[in-house]
């Protein structure tokens, strides 16, 4: 008996798509997602899928090409870098809602392929399309297990929900690398001409930053911060007379700040040097104001760093 072999549904996407396809690639290269590190809020969204759906696997993936790039997963080992022609998240984006497979061992289009009669063994997959506010599937949001399954209505309505959660995320991410980049741009325009060297220009720069809020920027004097506090996407910078929530980074806004004057003391905070009163075991007590102190943790890759940056004697 001759044995079958696994035969790509490329040819379902028709000669004259060729223009949407090309749209597409230029929207998702915009998204700048493709072969990026792990990023906490994807984590967390693949791991809802697998709970929700009730698999040992699950991915949240993007289609280049000519292949598919996971960027957040449970299990799914042997499934990055798949060529595109055999992943099955590229079948997802022909669908208009979800694509759900049973028993891929039994489905004529799947039980050829690659990933099902080799080790892989995947026999039940349900995905969900990315859809870019455009329209333009870019990838898929989906849950995969080694055993037939059937999800029900509730299951697959969570999985749509959490499809457009995926895409939300995509959208704060791509805000903040344009944020990033035009806070670049502006503090290049703003940088003053100096013939100092570079190293007295580099300890000398940045004295004052300007942050986004509500579409204006505001000028804040570094001198004026008092710590900077990490949130999730975001951070909270705090001067003596308010608060600022900004989308960015701690890398971000500890490169901004002078580095004579603040310190790391904690991955979730950055504190003005000069306001430290007190240190106690893994505690810094410090001025918020003239009559406010605060007392934040230290964490341990950091305490070293900061004893050495204070006058002791």
């Amino acid at each position: 008996m001759t044995k079958k072999s696994y035969k790509s549904q490329s040819s379902l996407i028709s000669n004259d798509s060729g223009s949407r396809e090309a749209t597409r690639l230029e929207i998702l290269r915009n998204y700048q997602i493709l072969d990026t590190p792990k990023e906490q809020a994807f984590d967390d969204l693949a791991k809802l899928t697998a709970y929700i759906c009730d698999t040992p696997i699950a991915l949240i993936s993007f289609i280049g090409a000519d292949r598919q790039s996971v960027k957040a997963e449970v299990g799914g080992e042997g499934l990055h870098n798949l060529p595109r022609d055999i992943a099955f998240c590229n079948y997802v984006m022909l669908s208009e809602d979800l694509l759900e497979v049973e028993d891929a061992a039994n489905d004529v289009d799947f039980q050829y392929n690659p990933l099902v009669v080799g080790k892989q063994k995947v026999r039940f997959y349900v995905g969900a399309p990315l859809l870019s506010p455009e329209g333009y599937p870019l990838g898929s949001l989906c849950a995969i297990d080694m055993v037939p399954r059937r999800l029900n209505e509730q299951q697959r309505e969570a999985l749509r929900i959490l499809a457009r959660e995926v895409v939300a995320h995509l959208e704060l991410r791509r805000a903040r690398l344009q944020l990033e980049k035009e806070k670049t741009q502006l503090f290049e325009l703003l940088r003053p001409s100096t013939n100092k060297p570079d190293a007295a220009a580099a300890e000398e720069q940045y004295t004052e930053i300007f942050v986004r809020q509500e579409q204006k920027l505001v000028r804040v004097v570094t001198a004026d911060i008092t710590y900077v506090e990490a949130l999730g996407d975001y951070v909270n910078i705090y001067t003596d007379r308010e608060r600022l929530t900004v989308y960015s980074t701690m890398k971000e806004l500890e490169s901004r700040l002078p580095n004579r004057d603040f310190a790391r003391i904690h991955r979730k905070y950055i504190v003005c040097l000069g306001r430290i009163i007190a240190i106690e075991t893994d505690t810094a007590l410090f001025e918020t104001s003239k009559t406010t102190t605060l007392s934040l943790p230290i964490g341990n890759s950091y305490k070293a760093a900061l004893l050495n940056r204070l006058n002791l004697i």
